[in-house]
């Protein structure tokens, strides 16, 4: 008979990235080389004007898609403004209106 102390061990949040999906990261980096420079600063969504009305957070979308996390992303991408102030910012030139529009072709691809 197992002992219960009062609490559960909850399923790990570990991310394999050698098995994890790869197609969206493939795509964008096809169609968008830039997208491989972005090194996570977040000077993105430091300026981005939809990011004051919104949850819209670049960073997270580029690192939700190296992790093969593509569930959700939709509803996210859609809320960028397209108006260049990431782009603008990017200390490593990543075309991040191409990356955003990119994700969207792919969501439809790849769906």
């Amino acid at each position: 008979m197992a002992v219960q102390f009062g609490y559960s061990i909850n399923k790990s949040n570990t991310i394999d990235m050698d098995t994890a999906p790869r197609a969206m990261e493939s795509y964008l980096l096809l169609h968008e080389p830039s997208f491989a420079r972005c090194i996570g600063c977040g000077c993105c969504t430091a300026t981005c004007s939809s990011g004051v009305f919104t949850q819209l957070n670049l960073r997270q979308i580029q690192l939700r898609i190296r992790r093969g996390e593509t569930q959700g992303l939709l509803p996210e991408i859609q809320k960028c403004m397209l108006c260049g102030k990431c782009q603008m910012v990017c200390p490593r030139g990543v075309s991040t209106r191409n990356v955003v529009l990119s994700i969207q072709r792919a969501l439809q691809l790849l769906s």
